[in-house]
């Protein structure tokens, strides 16, 4: 076995729970935000994932996107239009509702949880009047991290595993890749996790897919394509397993995405070796537990 601990379930939502959510929740409007993409299979899956919560904490889950996703034609998203952050707020601060609990699908504090949404906020709210948001913690919140994370990626590893009958001696965790730090200490988290779970043995590399020019933004790391690359060079009869941390298909992960782009250049450099993309976190079971409790968290800390 690669992992030494077993990996996540769905974990059902229990009635009496939530139950008292629904009281503590009452007149309070709640968001599934993302970044946003042009792709309308992101959108789509935003909506699905909006709708599983939906039903995981008994109050209706709003699915709505940062940017982007407002480009994309109706037509692609059967014939409901994608919705963004403002727009949206500002249509409901119109009908009367002020009160928000925004649930992030960003694994690390990004500036978009840290400066964009609190200066859109007070734009509004110096606007309209009084509007209440209050912000989850993204899916990887540091010091603390969170395990359940890195028990998806496992699976989705172990599934990997089954299905190509290969052993992965060499991981690439590969993410976006931030200007910011903060956002690439989530990263790290993970792939210390990841190391500490894994099989003595197995060579956890990082990657990002962008990153900005210059040693001012050294700590993302090489690029995906550098560290495949350099990995080929030094061994082309082992596998390596890329591990996206990626929540949905895009413009980066999915089928026909760079991901897929550059695994393909590097297996035409090197005609031997073996390339295995593992499969995304953002349609995992597991992640409805990690956004429930960012749930209940948020609730709570407001009391």
């Amino acid at each position: 076995m690669y992992s030494r601990r077993p990996p996540p379930t769905a974990t059902p939502a229990r009635d009496t729970e939530n139950s008292y959510m629904l009281g503590k929740n009452a007149m309070r409007e709640i968001l599934l935000l993302d970044n946003g993409s042009r792709r309308p299979q992101s959108t789509l899956a935003l909506r699905d994932l909006a709708a599983r919560l939906t039903e995981r904490v008994l109050q209706p889950v709003q699915p709505v996107s940062l940017a982007h996703s407002d480009l994309i034609s109706a037509a692609k998203l059967a014939g409901q239009p994608a919705t963004t952050l403002e727009p949206w707020l500002v249509d409901r601060l119109r009908r009367g509702v002020q009160r928000f609990l925004i649930i992030p699908l960003f694994f690390g504090p990004s500036g978009a949880l840290s400066e964009a949404i609190p200066a859109l906020a007070a734009r509004l709210r110096a606007d309209t009047g009084p509007l209440d948001v209050r912000l989850a913690a993204p899916l990887c919140p540091l010091p603390q991290g969170e395990p359940r994370l890195t028990a998806i990626l496992l699976d989705r590893i172990a599934t990997a595993t089954r299905e190509t009958q290969l052993q992965p001696r060499r991981l690439v965790l590969v993410d976006h890749g931030s200007p910011s730090p903060k956002v690439n200490a989530a990263r790290r988290w993970v792939a210390a996790d990841l190391r500490s779970r894994l099989e003595a043995g197995i060579q956890v590399e990082e990657a990002a897919m962008e990153r900005r020019a210059g040693p001012d933004y050294d700590f993302n790391g090489e690029l995906l394509l550098e560290v495949l690359r350099r990995l080929a060079r030094a061994d082309r009869q082992s596998p390596i397993f890329i591990a996206p941390l990626f929540l949905f298909a895009g413009r980066h992960a999915g089928p026909g995405g760079d991901l897929d782009e550059i695994a393909a250049a590097v297996k035409a450099e090197y005609p031997e070796l073996r390339i295995v993309l593992t499969g995304l976190v953002g349609d995992h079971p597991a992640l409805l537990d990690i956004l429930a409790s960012r749930y209940r968290e948020t609730l709570e800390a407001g009391e």
